[in-house]
Parts: C-alpha cells; sequence; structure tokens
C-alpha cells in the first residue's frame, strides 16, 4: 500500500515507520509512506506557507499556492490516490473507512497546520474529510500517523497472526472481548474457567458473546448500527441475565 502525505513537518510523520508493526511492514515493502512538504513548493524567498485571514481573527491560514503546487506535484506520482483532509470538520473516522482504503490500495493526507487551510483549496482539491473525534490538535501530523498505524494493521502479511486484525475491537462493529495471560491467578482473580478446558467452540463463543456484553456496556451506540441475528441476541441476553 502507498500512503502520502502533505505536512509541514515530514521529520514527524516519517518515524511513524521507524519501530513495531508499521516500520516491519515498511520493512517487507508492504507499506511505502512518501511525504510531501509545502515549503519546497514555495516561491519567495522565505519559503512562506502561511498568511493572514480575511476578515481578521486569530491565527494564520495555510497558502493556497504551494498546497496546490505540492498537491499537483503528488498526483503526477499518485494519480489514483484519493486526498483526505484530516480536520474536526471531518467525518468521524472509523474501521469501515480505514478498510475501505486499505482496499484501493493507496491514500494521500493532507495535514493542517494554524487555523487550517482556505476553503476554497478543500472544495477543489480534497475528497474527503476525516476526523479522529470532537477535539482539536495542533496539526493533522498525529492524526495522520494514527491512521496509518491503524490501516497497516490491516494490510495482509503485515500482523504476526492472520487472524489478529480480523478479531480487533471495531472490526466486526463490537469492541475486542477481554484477554488473559499468566499467571492462572493473579491477587486472587483467576482466568475464566472456560479458557482453561480446551474446547475451542465454547472458547469462540464465550469470546462473542464478552464482546456483545462489553459494547453494550460501554459503547450501545454501536449496538444499536448493528443488526444481531437470534444466536448473537441470546448470547448478549444471556449475558445481562447474569449480572442481574
Amino acid at each position: 500500500m502507498r500512503i502520502d502525505v502533505i505536512t509541514l513537518f515530514p521529520e514527524l510523520v516519517e518515524q511513524v515507520i521507524a519501530c513495531g508493526v508499521v516500520g516491519r511492514a515498511a520493512e517487507q515493502k508492504l507499506l511505502e509512506l512518501h511525504c510531501w512538504n509545502p515549503r519546497d513548493y514555495t516561491r519567495d524567498r522565505h519559503r512562506t506557507v502561511d498568511d493572514r485571514p480575511y476578515g481578521g481573527g486569530p491565527g494564520m491560514l495555510m497558502k493556497v499556492q504551494p498546497l496546490e503546487d505540492t498537491i499537483a506535484a503528488l498526483r503526477q506520482q499518485n494519480p489514483e490516490a484519493r486526498l483526505v483532509y484530516l480536520s474536526p470538520q471531518g467525518q468521524l473516522l472509523d474501521q469501515r473507512k480505514l478498510a475501505r482504503q486499505v482496499a484501493l490500495g493507496s491514500v494521500a493526507f493532507l495535514c493542517g497546520r494554524y487555523e487550517g487551510v482556505d476553503e476554497r483549496l478543500i472544495e477543489r482539491e480534497v475528497d474527503e474529510e476525516w476526523s479522529l473525534g470532537d477535539y482539536v490538535i495542533s496539526g493533522g501530523e498525529l492524526a495522520a500517523m494514527v491512521c496509518i498505524d491503524a490501516m497497516t494493521r490491516l494490510i495482509p502479511g503485515a500482523l504476526g497472526h492472520d487472524e489478529s486484525a480480523s478479531q480487533d475491537s471495531f472490526s466486526a462493529g463490537l469492541l475486542d472481548c477481554p484477554h488473559y495471560t499468566r499467571p492462572e491467578d493473579y491477587r486472587g482473580d483467576r482466568v475464566p474457567e472456560v479458557l482453561m478446558n480446551g474446547n475451542h467452540r465454547d472458547i469462540e463463543a464465550w469470546r462473542e458473546q464478552q464482546a456483545l456484553g462489553r459494547t453494550w456496556q460501554r459503547r450501545p451506540d454501536l449496538l444499536e448500527k448493528i443488526e444481531l441475528d437470534a444466536r448473537q441476541q441470546a448470547l448478549l441476553d444471556e449475558f445481562i441475565a447474569g449480572l442481574e
């Protein structure tokens, strides 16, 4: 998969491929990361990338010309990539959006800085806007790094186990089930017996029930978005009954 990032801080974004799952994927050539700095496309000796907003107010805006020329250069190399602007005004990011981009094989991220980007450039050049949540960070770089990490997990072969990504939270629209490792007894709390009996069918059913129950407890809004079949509903009803 190819990922392009337009950023004033390429040295920050490039750290995402320095270690861990993303680093291994890059080493295995499963992921290509290309950073584009708008300062390289400025036309004045000061390499100016920001200017004052019309109408006054605090802060500065990213200039249109350097961004426009950067996007044009990017699209010459990667014409198929959809351009995603990372901003608090975007659609809330979820696993489905990430999986769709991985299936397409490439994506380009535009990282805003200062007070953001001129609206006319967004309307002309941007295909989608994504938001990590209802809060503000100093720029799109950290958001891009989050997206890169999350998408890498969905690239076939990037994880050590083929089923690891499919069992992550949100992959089936639910939160993940709880997990346990040694010791068997930790300060009087024991690993659930079902995980010790070796019956894989029982373990799978328990994990699915726990995922349903945890989602019901912590993120009931997610359950409203999916239609449970009769078996899943029975598992959830049994979980709820066990709490009474």
